[in-house]
């Protein structure tokens, strides 16, 4: 009986040497995923930065002060509801391009360059088409589905958040944001 005292004594403190240690890499690992956490998106707020590349290479910043309110529109080529809204976008951008920039971010995560290009190409898009290869910029924007549009003023501000709507309704939130 004595001699398993020690034994238990042993085994009691290396138990909670574990726990202990289990505890401490379970926070470390809250930690590091509350840093990596994208900043909130929301109205009157900054929204997030990032930079992306076009299908020559060029790039493309969002974030902070521009010369024009910026239409950020994410999208994928194998979404009905984009093929539905894109007409319109090539309207408005036609229309407004002096006053207004438009990107248009495919989700490329989840689609295909090929198919993107192709997409853009089928409805004559002479606006910035950028490829969110990583997703990063889709994760920072919180994302949950596409088509989703952000309207954001000349200081890098949102505006609103938009989904499709009929070309007039657009028309009208595009007139809004730069203040027609």
């Amino acid at each position: 009986m004595k001699k398993t005292i020690p034994l238990m004594l042993i085994a009691v403190f290396l138990a909670t040497m574990a726990i202990l240690q289990t505890v401490k890499q379970d926070h470390a690992q809250v930690q590091m995923t509350a840093a990596k956490k994208p900043p909130e998106v929301a109205i009157a707020r900054p929204v997030p930065s990032f930079v992306l590349k076009d299908s020559q290479g060029k790039e493309f910043h969002v974030g902070g002060q521009r010369d024009k309110p910026l239409m950020v529109n994410f999208w994928a080529s194998w979404c009905g509801p984009c093929h539905e809204e894109a007409p319109s976008l090539q309207q408005m951008y036609a229309k407004y391009s002096d006053r207004i920039d438009l990107y248009a971010v495919n989700v490329t995560k989840g689609d295909r360059v090929e198919n993107a290009k192709k997409f853009a190409k089928q409805y004559g898009f002479t606006f910035p088409v950028l490829f969110d290869i990583q997703g990063k910029a889709a994760d920072d924007y919180r994302l949950m589905f596409v088509p989703t549009s952000f309207l954001i003023d000349k200081n890098g501000n949102l505006v609103e958040v938009i989904h499709v709507l009929p070309p007039e309704e657009l028309e009208k939130k595009i007139q809004r944001l730069i203040g027609a």
